[in-house]
């Protein structure tokens, strides 16, 4: 059942229990949780498709408005060649039209980089997404760390990283534009030291973590856990690790650490299976709703 369905047919069985003249207590069993959790996909999730056929974000925007979808990720990596700002008008108009918000983008940058040119540069990439951003309406940036060069002392590089980050947020701040600091490898492989690059960075309303549940490798749903009340977006994978290996994760208990957190915003799905992503987002998809949005 759809979600926008199942909320009518809740509605109406409220309704009857009313004329019935049921207390409003005998109905709060089944009344829907209130989270404040939207959930979209990840462009990411057919990147097959994007990358070695003809399909195109804009058809990847139909096919999520035929999944009654709320919102979908635009990730950066597969937009138009040389694209121009009638193109990300485009986008937009077409996201609205189809009754969809563009949750965010997702873009490849390295702040292990001492102070100097390289590091401008990617400064200013971060930056120039972020505009990007705003033409959108999207209200996410996902940005990376990027992994520590031989040589370094870790302690140098996650103050290499934060200053970076400093660097954008009057930009982000001005834009509108909120920068979510993926735990993605690399010197954000362990919770501790993501937390250590946010704790430098400082308090900020345009600066936080966005929590790929799929990345943490050491314990998982347990470092998940440490980082979770930074989050300011989220992307579910549908595995975890167990060692060197993947294994499917417990969405239940992602849905828990997520919301005990105090977690409000949006939930992607970013699928990674090795099944055909065309006939499994529909599915995880529709888990994900009854997990965040259906009675519990």
């Amino acid at each position: 059942m759809k979600r926008r369905s199942f909320l009518a047919s809740g509605l109406a069985a409220t309704g009857a229990a009313g004329l019935l003249g049921l207390a409003p207590a005998a109905c709060s069993a089944t009344k829907k949780k209130p989270t404040n959790i939207r959930i979209a996909l990840a462009a990411y999730s057919v990147r097959e498709a994007l990358t070695k056929t003809d399909y195109t974000l804009f058809k990847f925007i139909d096919w999520c408005a035929e999944m009654d979808l709320d919102g979908v990720e635009l990730t950066s990596y597969y937009f138009a060649k040389d694209f121009d700002s009638a193109y990300l008008r485009r986008l937009r108009n077409h996201a609205f039209h189809n009754g969809l918000t563009i949750s965010g983008t997702a873009i490849r940058n390295d702040f292990c980089k001492p102070a100097g040119p390289e590091r401008d540069q990617e400064i200013e990439t971060v930056k120039k997404w972020i505009d990007y951003a705003a033409d959108l309406w999207a209200p996410h940036v996902r940005i990376f760390a990027g992994s520590a060069p031989q040589g370094s002392q870790k302690e140098e590089v996650i103050g290499w990283v934060a200053e970076s980050v400093k660097q954008v947020l009057d930009h982000a701040e001005k834009q509108g534009v909120v920068i979510g600091l993926e735990n993605h490898g690399g010197i954000t492989a362990f919770p501790e030291d993501l937390l250590a690059i946010c704790n430098l960075v400082g308090k900020h309303p345009y600066f936080g973590v966005n929590l790929d549940t799929g990345n943490f490798r050491r314990n998982p749903y347990e470092d998940l856990k440490v980082v979770a009340p930074l989050a300011v977006n989220v992307q579910i994978k549908i595995e975890v690790f167990k060692g060197e290996t993947k294994v499917l994760a417990d969405l239940s208990r992602f849905r828990d650490i997520i919301l005990d957190a105090g977690y409000k915003g949006w939930v992607t799905l970013e699928y990674e299976g090795k099944g055909d992503p065309f006939k499994e987002c529909p599915v995880y998809l529709r888990k994900l709703e009854k997990l965040f949005l259906r009675p519990v």
